[in-house]
Parts: structure tokens; sequence; C-alpha cells
């Protein structure tokens, strides 16, 4: 699969889905009772009411509505076609999920859908072309499809559909698709939008260093401070400054929706590449208009603001930190507020240990553990001297505008952290502290840093845990792994994209004693697949360790819970056929296990999501994410975090 299809399209495909009414709703818009699709559309007032328009007002203005068809599912006359809501949705994968019509999420949703020849799902946009009074059908220009499909989706929307139609391609693949066919009318791009020399696709203004791409690979990395000329369209982007193609794509081509979301300019230029070859490399200044862009060299003043701009951003998120505090805490003594010294991960479980002390969260349990505030990363740093090495790297001109070589200084900091040596006498306490509490059991070794359960920014899944710790030794390297992991290049690229002050981040650890789970997984106190359930809990589970679950490897058993009700919902049972236990030399080991059976039993379900809507309450009402495992009826909770709903 293209690596460069993957991360891009992951921005689309959000969480949404499964309206089932229930109890009194949060805060938050109210329920919706208005059809989510219809099955035909027989007249343009029909269209008009499930339509949406993109680039209102302009000459190019494109109502659509989005379709599906389900190639499985019969109606009486042929396979089932859904004419979506699109002011409702905004994405195919959101209105599946939100009816349940599959659980496919992410990579597997993509490939799925968009790649496969014997896909369930034909994905498709009708767009009425107002330039030639005329309905056309088209696909994401990445999507690979073949005749059959094109002439299958023609079929059934030219027999529920109230106007002609013809087919657009909008890839030379899907052009050679449609021209081998005899039944299927078509019209290609150039004939509905004559080529002009210049048609601006976002208006919009920045500053950014000019490159020229002839095709992007595998292996193309586009910086953030980019302005690129396209000679062959992208199929989707990752976060840059700017986008000229020099072929001419549909409107509503994934990436010039992207970069209306980013809002930087975006525009088809003719003869770009050769027009502007001059100044790549270089500081550019370019601005699309409705008439005109600009592109020229950037001036002083523009690129020192730029710079500027940038600087207020990550100052305006520099997390809170208190780097004086040096005792090793147990869990039992922390609060909320200590996230400053130990971080969120480790501040939060406090919290919820002192909501079981007051009777307010009941019937679990935080397994025990202790903290190393961000003193002692702050001081490992210093006495390695590789304070002079984060400040020169993060400063390094070729470090902010390669990802290639940022990638490699990230690894090679990560080498120096790891092969440092720790303060005797820090070393000498933690080993202490260890054997004081834990006498020999496995721990776990995680991170808890300031940067984390920032507001729609959750940090989670960025850093490293070393699970069952056992040796003295191994303990102290786990230490040296998590803080290194500081500078994970995923987790460097989330807090750049977010605007974080990478210099104002600190990693605390937490040693927490480590429980051989029978059952383990995630539960969200609200339903993230549809905004019109906010009072559902769900759950996701597999047996033994919840490492997989996190990772994302498999399908899990997923289920919802109605608290009202006190009814839950299986979606899937987990497609797991191993699982990860306790290896009792340390680390962890793979068993077998047989898929499809039941992980969690009604009564766990109940206790769980009882008790995740009291921890809900100790943080405020605050949607809550938490991760939790049970060893036979007990519940145990190992994290709980802000819910946010397109996190990290």
């Amino acid at each position: 699969m293209k690596a460069q299809l993957l991360l891009p399209l992951l921005l689309y495909l959000t969480f949404s889905a499964f309206a089932q009414t229930r109890g009194p709703q949060k805060a938050g818009r109210p329920l919706d009772q208005s059809p989510r699709f219809q099955h035909r559309i027989a007249s343009q007032a029909d269209f008009d009411k499930l339509s949406r328009t993109y680039y209102q007002g302009r000459f190019y203005a494109l109502p659509h509505l989005m379709f599906v068809i389900d190639r499985t599912a019969k109606d009486g006359s042929g396979r089932r076609i859904y004419y979506i809501d699109s002011k409702r949705y905004s994405f195919h994968s959101e209105f599946l999920n939100a009816n349940y019509l599959t659980l496919e999420r992410g990579r597997e949703f993509f490939r799925n859908n968009y790649l496969e020849a014997g896909r369930r799902f034909i994905l498709g946009t009708i767009v009425y072309q107002t330039k030639i009074g005329k309905f056309t059908f088209e696909f994401w220009e990445g999507d690979l499809a073949i005749s059959e499909i094109v002439r299958e989706a023609y079929r059934e929307i030219s027999g529920s559909l109230f106007a002609a139609v013809c087919f657009k391609p909008n890839s030379a693949l899907q052009e050679e698709a449609v021209a081998r066919l005899r039944d299927v009318p078509y019209l290609l791009a150039t004939e509905i939008n004559p080529p002009q020399d210049y048609l601006p696709l976002n208006l919009a203004r920045n500053v950014g260093v000019l490159r020229i791409i002839d095709r992007m690979t595998d292996d193309t990395i586009i910086d953030r401070n980019e302005i690129v000329i396209f000679r062959e369209p992208p199929i989707s982007l990752t976060p840059l400054s700017g986008v000229i193609t020099t072929t001419f794509s549909t409107p509503l081509a994934h990436v010039n929706l992207l970069t209306r979301g980013w809002n930087v300019p975006n525009a088809y230029i003719k003869g770009a590449a050769e027009l502007f070859k001059p100044l790549e490399g270089k500081f550019v200044y370019f601005e699309t208009r409705e008439d005109a862009y600009t592109l020229r060299l950037a001036m002083k003043e523009e690129t020192a603001e730029y710079g500027r701009r940038m600087a207020r951003r990550s100052d305006l998120l520099t997390p809170a930190a208190d780097l004086r505090y040096r005792q090793l805490a147990e869990l039992k003594d922390q609060r909320k507020h200590d996230a400053i010294r130990f971080g969120s991960k480790s501040a939060n479980l406090g919290e919820v240990i002192y909501g079981v002390r007051r009777g307010v969260v009941r019937n679990v349990i935080v397994p025990p553990g202790f903290s190393i505030p961000f003193f002692y990363y702050c001081q490992f740093i210093e006495e390695n001297e590789l304070e002079d090495v984060i400040v020169e790297m993060l400063g390094n001109d070729r470090f902010n505008h390669d990802p290639v070589y940022r990638k490699q200084r990230l690894a090679a900091l990560r080498a120096m952290i790891q092969s440092g040596i720790l303060n005797p006498e820090f070393a000498e306490r933690v080993v202490a502290k260890n054997h004081s509490m834990f006498s020999g059991q496995g721990v776990f070794v995680r991170s808890s840093t300031n940067s984390e359960d920032l507001p729609n920014f959750s940090g989670a899944g960025l850093y490293t845990t070393v699970p069952n710790v056992k040796s003295d030794e191994a303990l102290l390297e786990a230490v040296k792994t998590v803080w290194a992991s500081l500078w994970n290049y995923e987790a460097y690229e989330a807090r750049e994209s977010f605007g974080i002050n990478h210099a104002a981040v600190y990693p605390a650890v937490l040693i927490q004693v480590g429980m051989n789970a029978d059952t383990a997984g995630v539960l969200i106190t609200t339903n993230p697949f549809d905004k019109e359930d906010r009072n559902a809990v769900y759950l996701n589970a597999k047996r033994g360790l919840g490492m997989r679950v996190v990772e994302g490897r498999r399908v899990p058993e997923q289920l919802v819970y109605n608290p009202r009700s006190r009814a839950v919902r299986v979606l899937s049972r987990s497609g797991d056929d191993t699982m990860l236990k306790f290896d009792e030399n340390g680390g962890v080991r793979e068993l077998k296990t047989e898929t499809q059976l039941t992980v969690l039993t009604d009564s766990i379900v109940r206790k769980l999501a009882r008790a995740a809507l009291q921890i809900e309450r100790v943080f405020g009402g605050i949607d809550q994410d938490i991760e939790w495992l049970t060893i036979g009826d007990q519940v145990y909770i190992v994290q709980s975090r802000p819910y946010i709903e397109h996190g990290q």
C-alpha cells in the first residue's frame, strides 16, 4: 500500500456512528431526528435537501452529495444504494460507522474500500455541474476503481436518481477504466472546465520554501514550511504551507479540501514548474486571489514575521512544569494538580485513588506505583551535557526543514540518552523505592509528560512503555528509555503540528506494579462513533495485556453500554488469535487463543461502565478515555485522560 496515501486519509476517517436514543443528553447539540439517507433521489428538491456546496458563491460552486452502494445488500431491485445527508456527515466512513454498516476504520477501511476490487462498498459523490447543467458521479482520485465498479455504480445511480448522470473520472486510471466501457457515458474534467492558465482552489496567502515535486513516491516527505509545485496532482498530503498543481484536478479532490481546512493557498497554475524553477529552495511569498496570484521571493520582513508567527505559536503552548520538586512520590499521595510535577497520566491516577478513598469511585483498584518527577530528567540532561545538543538541534535550520535529517537527529539524540550515565544517588533511590514497594515484582515503566492531555491534544501513544521490568539494571535502563521517548519522531511531529514548545516539554516516569491481566482494554464515557449519542459508554477489550488494544492491532471486542436501559450491544467480537501475558523472566510473551469468543461478560461490562461514569464525575463531568484491566472479577484502572474526539 502506498505509504503517502495513508496518513493524510486518516485525517478523514474520523469516528462517528450508531444513533441509539437513550437517557438525558450531555451538554451538546440536541438529537437530530431527520433522515440520515435516502435510497432514491426522486426530484431536485430531494437532491437539494441532502446536498452541500463547497466554494459557495464562486463561479465553480458545486452542489454535491455522497453516495454508498452496499454490494452485499439487496433491496428488491439490485444493490442497495444510500444517498447520504451530506450536510450531516462529512465523510463516507463517518456515515458507514454511524449506521453500523461497517466497523472498519483507519487503514483497514481505506484498503478495503478504495483499493480492493472485491470491495463491499462503492463510495462516491453525485455532483451537479453548474457550468453545464448536468449531473455527474465521481470517485476519490486515489480510488483504484476498475471498469466493473464504474459500470455497477452507473447502473445503481441511473435506477435511483431522477436525472440522467454520467461518470467524471478524476485520475488517469479512472479514465482508462471508463474508456473501456461502451455503456457508461462520461465527461472529462477538461470538458467541464476548459483548461485555463490559472484557477484558484483556495484563497489565502503564506510564506514558505518553494519545492518542485515531479511525482510522489513512498519515500516522499513534505515539510510543513514548504510551498510545493506538483507536476502530478498529489493524491493526498500532510500539512504544508501552500500547493500549486500544473495539471488540473477537480475542486472536490481530497487535497483541495485539505488545503481549505489548513487555510493555505492552493491553485492550478499552468507551467508553474518551469516558470518558477529559479525560485526553488528559496523562501517565497504565495498569494491566491480570485483573478490573479502572486508568487515571488519573500521580503526580509515577511520571512521575519513568519518566524515570529511560528515562535508565538509555540510560546502560546508552553506547558507548565515544576522543575524543582525532587520527591519520588507514590500515586496515592498525588492529586490532579500535581501534573506540573509528574505529568497528567500519573497525577490523574492519583486523583482516581482520591476518588476511591472518598467513596465517589467504587469497586475498582488503581495498581500502586510511584513517580519520578521532571527534575531528574533535567538533572540527567545537564550532567550528561546534552542540553547544548538539544538546543543546537532544535535551532538547526536543516533539522527544521529536512524531515529525513530530522528523523536521523532525533534517533541520535535518543541513543545518546540511552547511553548516558545516571546520577548514582538518584539510581540508588529509584532502586530502593522499587524494592520497598514491590519486592521483586514486575513493574511497568511508563511515560507521563507535561505535554499530554492539553486541550485538543492528548499525546496518546506517542511515548514508550516498558512492560514487566524485573531486574534493577533493567529498571534503570527502562527509565532512560522512557526519557528518550520524549524525542520519538512521531512525538516530535505531533507536538510540532500542534504548536507545542519542545524545549518546555519534560517527561516524568511512572513505575507501577504490573498486573498480569485476564482482559484489558479502553473505554470511553461517550459514544465515539456517534455525536448524537453522548451518554453511552463505549468499550473495547482483548484477552491478556492491553498493549495491543492501545496499539490497534486486529479487531478488539467492541461494545456499547446504555446506562439507562443497562443494555449491552455487541459491535464485534475479538479477532485476535493470540494474547500477551507476562514472561516469568521479564517482558511479555505471546500465547495462542481462540478468536470470536466472548471477552467480557455483561456483568463485567456494567461494572466497568459504572466505574467509568464515577471517574468521569471525579473529573468534573468531562468525558474520559480510560485504560482498564481485569483479573477475575476485579477491575483495575491504569489510566484516565480527557477524551478528545479527534485525538492524536
